[in-house]
């Protein structure tokens, strides 16, 4: 297809409206596809919405990875942004088009011969070898990501000779950011490795919203540990807040407060997510509305389990004070009778004694008066001491 031809329906499609905008963009890569041509044109930005050049190249190549979806593929793909993409936006283009690109061919991922055969092809390209090879290892990696294959990532970019091909690459925040995906899924490599190389990651002033990203998607699928959802939400609160109209960052803050047991605002973030995901020209969109309504579900399912256990804890405290309540009756009750034996022996007791006194015996009045006074006296202290004695010991008892 002739380059000038190519040039002027690109250039006549910048202010149409989106869905023409896009049928001309899709006519002339469908067209260099057919050709067997790839586009001859610069990309000078990485904008969707604006820039005809760049998305014709984009729906080019993803047709051409959708037909081979090969690490061969990248390498080309790779090369082919050395020559065409200015330095300015090469690094967004890399990392859009080498992880996009890997998601939607994650179920074809090549043996280690086949990615050992491409780096000996890599190796002959020169000063850009590093570069190629960095594209080929970011769409492995991509791959292995989307399937969350923890262990084989990190096995991958620890030490396989693609990701080491890579060279000063390896250093960038990204990489890293990958590096922190793996060791958060992987059972074989400990929390505090893991967090490390995510602080790294997303401390670096050259962070990315595809490093933010990562960094995030690690978080929540990581082995479950203790500050797990308190950092998500953190984290994801601030993504939120660099990147207010990105569903994936609503998307992840709401799994984070979620995890929190923050049933109502995840209900709402999730929500945005699904409102913000409408108005975007995601090539995933089916996918991630999917993702995010069961996300929703879940929720929702969260929230009636904790207004179900709210209850069911009402119910059981309501119990337990009934409980205590009844217990402390029957307590008193038992204290209650104890003095009444007590009160009601000595009262038969004095009873006793004093018919005795009184029906027999040659003593006078006086000193008859002055024995049942005696008498009386000893069991009015003798029935004190046990009432007095009960009380102190069942009080220091409730006070335990």
């Amino acid at each position: 297809m002739d380059a000038t031809a190519v040039s002027a329906q690109l250039t006549g499609a910048r202010g149409l409206e989106a869905r023409d905008f896009g049928r001309v963009c899709d006519e002339v890569s469908a067209a260099l596809v057919n050709a067997g041509t790839p586009p001859s044109f610069e990309i000078h930005s990485s904008d969707f919405d604006t820039d005809p050049f760049f998305v014709c190249a984009d729906r080019y190549w993803r047709q051409r990875f959708q037909s081979h979806p090969s690490i061969r593929t990248a390498a080309e793909c790779a090369r082919w942004i050395t020559g065409h993409v200015v330095a300015e936006c090469r690094s967004a283009v890399v990392e859009q088009w080498s992880l996009g690109f890997a998601f939607i061919n994650r179920g074809s991922i090549e043996s280690t011969v086949q990615l050992t055969e491409v780096v000996q092809e890599i190796a002959g390209l020169g000063e850009a070898s590093s570069d190629v090879a960095f594209f080929v290892a970011l769409y492995h990696a991509g791959k292995l990501r989307a399937g969350h294959c923890f262990d084989e990532l990190h096995s991958f970019l620890q030490s396989s000779p693609l990701a080491m091909a890579a060279g000063p690459h390896r250093q960038r925040p990204l990489f890293v950011a990958l590096q922190s995906f793996a060791a958060f899924g992987s059972r074989a490599l400990t929390i505090e490795h893991a967090t490390d190389l995510f602080h790294q990651a997303w401390s670096s002033t050259r962070r990315t919203r595809r490093v933010v990203d990562i960094c995030l998607h690690g978080l929540a699928f990581a082995v479950p540990f203790e500050a797990q959802a308190e950092m998500l939400r953190m984290h994801a609160e601030e993504a939120v807040a660099a990147y207010p109209h990105d569903h994936m960052f609503h998307f992840r803050f709401a799994t984070g407060l979620h995890m929190c047991g923050l049933h109502d605002a995840a209900l709402r973030s999730v929500d945005t997510a699904l409102v913000l995901l409408t108005g975007s020209a995601s090539f995933s969109h089916d996918v991630m509305q999917q993702l995010y309504l069961a996300k929703r579900e879940a929720i929702q399912e969260g929230h009636l389990r904790a207004q179900r256990d709210a209850e069911y804890l009402r119910r059981w405290e309501q119990q337990e004070a009934a409980n205590v309540k009844l217990e402390q009756t029957m307590q008193m009750s038992s204290i209650r009778a104890v003095e009444l034996v007590a009160v009601f022996t000595a009262a038969i007791a004095f009873a006793v004694g004093s018919l005795q006194v009184t029906l027999t015996g040659t003593m006078s009045l006086r000193d008859r008066l002055w024995l049942l006074a005696a008498q009386g006296a000893g069991l009015a202290v003798f029935a004190l001491l046990i009432v007095g004695g009960t009380w102190l010991i069942t009080r220091v008892r409730h006070r335990r």
